[in-house]
């Protein structure tokens, strides 16, 4: 498809990791083969880039990783923002909204190691590595047994330090290895029964101005409709439970064979030893409130007194 040489490139926003440019990319070839028109990428170094030591539950939650992208958006220095979904907030802010939500890779978690074959596999004492409160409060509540160390950085960082022998495994999102070509570095795909994954996790959203309709069309056509009911349902979760990284949280929605959604979602304590599930079903033209009704069962049956408990520390 050719392009009148008037249409200006479009500008996408991404973190600068090996991970981010890849989905950066891929929507930037995605929107090319649609339209014919090229995309342009605009690095942004995010403050959890850029804060590498602590955890992310002490320094402001997942939010730090779109903080500066959103604002290049207000201020029109570009045009799209390419989000992996389990990074957004479960609120954007004003004037922003999501245009498209990407056909989801694999949601689940995944155990890396040397030499071990599965999380089964580890002895008590082991060092499992990973800075994720979700990871670490479900993995503790079937191995308290385990220790775990704050793991921060890229893809490539993670796997070198288990390599140097820093950690006996790594916990990663699957998604992440799979489209990074290290698929075969999976020793174990964590069964949700296990590991739940988080809020729109091998989802990739595309953030643009509420007010741009020309790329609120272009988005339309890449937008896959069954992950993004989905992704929608788990969101409303979130919302209820005003989700960020102080409480550990987990949801995973998926279609069944009847065509109604399903929503898997809980909330743990810190420490891993309670653990709140809801499983609910509902109509898909509901997915958002079928979400928002797992959180409040959630919260009417002890999520608020552990959301209490993680914010008066």
């Amino acid at each position: 498809m050719t392009t009148p040489r008037s249409v200006s490139p479009i500008k996408i926003g991404t973190r600068g990791s090996e991970l981010a440019l890849w989905q950066a990319r891929h929507v930037a070839e995605l929107i090319e083969k649609i339209t014919g028109i090229p995309s342009e990428l605009t690095i942004i170094k995010t403050t959890g880039d850029m804060i590498l030591a602590v955890p992310l539950s002490e320094v402001g939650g997942k939010g730090l990783f779109v903080k500066e992208i959103e604002e290049a958006l207000l201020d029109r220095s570009i045009d799209l923002a390419v989000h992996s979904m389990k990074d957004v907030p479960a609120y954007l802010p004003e004037g922003l909204i999501l245009g498209a939500i990407l056909s989801r890779e694999d949601p689940r978690d995944a155990f890396v190691s040397v030499n071990f074959p599965a999380l089964e596999a580890l002895p008590p004492g082991a060092r499992v590595g990973t800075s994720s409160l979700r990871r670490i409060a479900q993995l503790r509540h079937f191995r308290s047994d385990l220790e775990f160390k704050a793991l921060r950085g890229n893809v490539g960082t993670r796997l070198r330090k288990l390599e140097e022998g820093q950690v006996d495994a790594i916990i990663l999102a699957a998604a992440g290895l799979i489209r990074l070509g290290f698929a075969e570095r999976i020793r174990q795909y964590l069964p949700p029964s296990l590991s739940l994954p988080a809020v729109g996790q091998g989802a990739l959203g595309l953030e643009i101005r509420q007010e741009d309709s020309r790329m609120g069309e272009i988005l339309s056509r890449i937008n896959d409709k069954e992950t993004s009911l989905c992704v929608q349902a788990e969101r409303g979760f979130l919302e209820i439970l005003n989700g960020g990284c102080q409480l550990p949280l987990a949801a995973q929605a998926r279609f069944l064979p009847d065509s109604r959604l399903e929503i898997v979602a809980r909330v743990l304590n810190p420490e891993g030893t309670v653990l709140l599930e809801e499983i609910l079903t509902g109509e898909t033209d509901r997915a958002y409130e079928l979400g928002a009704r797992a959180g409040k069962k959630l919260l009417e049956r002890g999520g608020k007194a552990l959301l209490e408990a993680v914010l008066s520390r």
